[in-house]
């Protein structure tokens, strides 16, 4: 697909001719992969998308349903008939339909899992044995594998077949299917055809368990010299691999989680969902947010009398609540992050928030004076720079405390920090703040 997405957005939505529409459409599908195909159908309004999606050849309508999120692909699974998906299910295995699960009907699953052959049945009831969240679920079942007892020209014979992608190492397991040894395969050309693979094994090889977190799987592909790493089961029976793609996917696949979190809506979000569905999700992180506000406004409300007295401490309310704010959150995505990539343990606890407390004084002192004496000039009353240059203060340091010690206990209570993190350190800021400010204020008026 050439033209810039926006361009092609435009050329379906606003051609004005439904032949030429047609042709062009014909034109455009022919001349795209699936990715993209997906990612042009999730750019339409629905029932442009819908409109696509019916001069989309039946052969590719699988690959472009695997490739799309769930919210936008449910539409069209919807205004698929019946008859339609017998043909569409034609090639489909185990690793596709695990990818369409979640969206499809009970019904749909059914006819999917009948159209699969007895091994495709027996990867997807393996995988299905372990959560959505641990890679085993998602391992690919194409690599070449070879018994314990292999010579070189077994070998040679297996590397003649159709290799997948991302192939440099044939595994080698026992007569239980344990997992015992790796050969790269680089390594076997120019050998003589009767030396055994183990004498050309690697002395260690980074392996997967998989009950293991899909970001952590990913991560230990990425960081590794390889282009996929075996995923082991409890008893180190071989169950399939991750490639250096599929860590890609999963990696993208949980920042992009985390990034939706943090505003309360999910990755999977259509871009045209009904208004509805859209108002409905929303509505609840809304909610949630009207709560905390609510509460840091009744922290207010307790120093009401003074906020009578000196209109100057209502007007610089906000700025300690926004630089509370703003130093938490640094501090919040940084801990998050860390504990994403697993870089954060209670053996680096103590120094990792020493640290940001050492930031955050640091930070607090400098923009306590500065803003103390902005408000000092701007209100003619010293008295006024020194409560706000210390409520600063006080409220940046609190804030990155919070910073560190939300997202760690919310982990230790199996709550993702990027989805309630934000909300939480917010409103301790808030509190902290107004509370250091106006009760500074307050003890010097009295």
């Amino acid at each position: 697909m050439s033209e810039p997405l926006s361009n092609l957005i435009g050329e379906v939505i606003h051609c004005a001719d439904s032949e030429q529409k047609s042709a062009n459409v014909s034109v455009l599908l022919a001349q795209s992969d699936e990715s993209e195909t997906a990612l042009l159908l999730e750019s339409l309004p629905i029932d442009d998308r819908l409109a696509l999606w019916e001069n989309l050849p039946v052969s590719k309508k699988l690959d472009v349903l695997i490739e799309m999120r769930s919210d936008p692909r449910e539409v069209l699974i919807e205004a698929t008939s019946n008859e339609e998906w017998d043909s569409i299910f034609t090639d489909i295995d185990a690793e596709d339909l695990l990818e369409l699960a979640d969206s499809l009907s009970g019904e749909l699953t059914e006819r999917a899992y009948a159209a699969m052959d007895k091994v495709q049945r027996m990867h997807f009831a393996q995988a299905n044995t372990y959560e959505e969240e641990q890679i085993g679920h998602w391992v690919t079942h194409d690599f070449l594998v070879l018994p314990l007892n292999a010579k070189v020209r077994d070998a040679n014979r297996l590397l003649r077949r159709e290799i997948p992608r991302h192939t440099d190492l044939i595994f080698l397991v026992n007569r239980s299917g344990q997992f015992s040894e790796a050969v790269e395969v680089g390594q076997i050309h120019a050998q003589p055809e009767h030396i055994p693979l183990v004498d050309l094994s690697l002395d260690d090889l980074p392996v997967v368990s998989a009950s293991q977190s899909c970001i952590e799987a990913a991560i230990a592909v990425q960081t590794s010299e390889y282009g996929a790493l075996p995923v082991l089961d409890e008893q180190a029976k071989l169950v399939g691999r991750v490639d250096v793609t599929t860590a890609a996917e999963l990696t993208h696949e949980h920042y992009e989680r985390q990034l939706m979190a943090t505003a309360g809506m999910d990755e999977d979000e259509d871009l045209f969902s009904p208004v509805r569905k859209s108002a409905k999700g929303r509505a609840i992180w809304l909610g949630i947010n009207l709560l905390t506000a609510f509460l840091a406004s009744a922290f207010i409300g307790l120093f009401e009398a003074t906020l009578q007295q000196v209109v100057a401490l209502a007007v610089l309310m906000p700025v300690v609540a926004s630089m509370g704010g703003i130093a938490g959150s640094q501090t919040l995505t940084l801990v998050i992050r860390g504990l994403a990539l697993n870089q954060v343990s209670g053996a680096n606890m103590r120094a990792l928030l020493v640290k940001e407390l050492k930031v955050g004084g640091l930070n607090g002192v400098i923009w306590a004076v500065i803003i103390g004496l902005v408000a000092m000039m701007w209100f003619q009353q010293p008295w006024l720079g020194a409560v706000i240059g210390i409520a600063i203060l006080v409220n940046i340091v609190a804030a990155a405390l919070s910073g560190v010690l939300v997202p760690v206990v919310l982990e230790k209570f199996n709550i993702d920090p990027a989805l309630s993190g934000s909300v939480i350190l917010t409103t301790v800021t808030d509190i902290v703040g107004f509370v250091a400010f106006l009760g500074l204020g307050t003890a010097l008026l009295l």
